[in-house]
């Protein structure tokens, strides 16, 4: 499973490494600018992402219109949702408003923090990630 993390913060991005490190690789973007051009870029070079996680909160652009970006950028090149990547928001925000616009921005999850690793793999498993 290739993974892209979306996170500012330091201490979330290496625990969300680290609890993702026995299913695959992941990059890092450490904002939504980053985190589109990455997935941008492995969708041009054929290998795009199975997962990718985003914060909303975050410097440039936010998880939000990171979420919408990617899911354009899918659409552009007439990839199917049963092939898109699977974008799970990771944040502190849990708020109906964020909720709601996150999966109305066709995000596959939401998880809220601090992430429990429990509550991660249930997500993976719920998605069909992992096993």
């Amino acid at each position: 499973m290739k993974t892209l993390i979306a996170e500012d913060d330091v201490t979330s991005r290496l625990l969300l490494q680290e609890l993702l490190k026995s299913y695959g690789p992941s990059h890092v973007a450490v904002n939504g600018k980053e985190a589109v051009e990455a997935a941008l870029m492995a969708m041009e070079a054929g290998e795009p992402y199975d997962l990718i996680c985003l914060d909303i909160m975050m410097p440039e652009m936010d998880g939000q219109e990171a979420l919408r970006k990617i899911r354009e950028h899918e659409k552009t090149r007439e990839i199917l949702s049963s092939n898109a990547a699977k974008i799970v928001m990771t944040t502190a925000l849990d708020d109906i408003k964020n909720i709601k616009t996150a999966f109305d921005g066709l995000c596959d999850g939401y998880l809220n923090k601090p992430i429990h690793k429990t509550h991660l793999l249930e997500e993976l498993r719920e998605l069909k990630l992992i096993p």
